[in-house]
């Protein structure tokens, strides 16, 4: 138990979040690789491509619950510092956007969780299409939801923008900055 207390207190969890095709895994791998970090996938993207379906509401709760046990997985193996590609804000901002409603486990659970930063992606690069990706002309409007749920909720975030060079190198910067206080 004494391993997994000292996880929770000393471990530095940052989340790289924002719309679709805004860059978030991309820079995730960027930061990891930098700062010799571990970092957590996107949990959807691995459940999503084991249903032979479209997704429902109620698989929703099945990929926050798979993102959650992804983080609790490598957590551990990492050493202070961990990059996560999204956290349940996301899901519950997916799942207000669309279905109108979150599950109440995925509330209480954004309550639990702490993350250190955010970096919040703006999605001013190239759409890039891909199968799971839903929203090529609403990536605007879903930034502010994403910017006024993190202000709701009180996260520490900082917007990542502009090309791929100069996300990596303020993200970088801003990591940096954070990990000296």
């Amino acid at each position: 138990m004494t391993n997994c207390l000292n996880f929770i207190k000393y471990m530095i969890k940052i989340v790289l979040t924002g719309p679709e095709s805004s860059g978030k895994t991309t820079l995730a791998k960027q930061l990891a690789e930098h700062f010799q970090a571990n970092y957590v996938s996107e949990f959807a993207r691995q459940y999503l491509n084991g249903i032979e379906r479209d997704y429902e509401k109620e698989d929703l709760i099945e990929i926050a619950k798979g993102q959650v046990k992804s983080e609790s997985i490598l957590g551990p193996r990492s050493t202070n510092l961990l990059f996560c590609d999204t956290d349940l804000i996301t899901i519950k901002i997916w799942s207000d956007y669309k279905y109108k409603e979150t599950a109440p486990w995925v509330l209480q659970q954004i309550d639990r969780r702490y993350y250190d930063l955010y970096l919040l992606c703006v999605p001013d690069i190239p759409w890039k299409e891909d199968s799971q990706r839903e929203n090529p002309d609403d990536r605007d409007e879903l930034f502010e939801l994403y910017k006024n749920t993190l202000l709701e909720y009180n996260k520490n975030f900082v917007e990542i923008k502009g090309s791929f060079e100069e996300r990596l190198k303020t993200a970088i910067g801003e990591v940096k900055q954070y990990l000296k206080k």
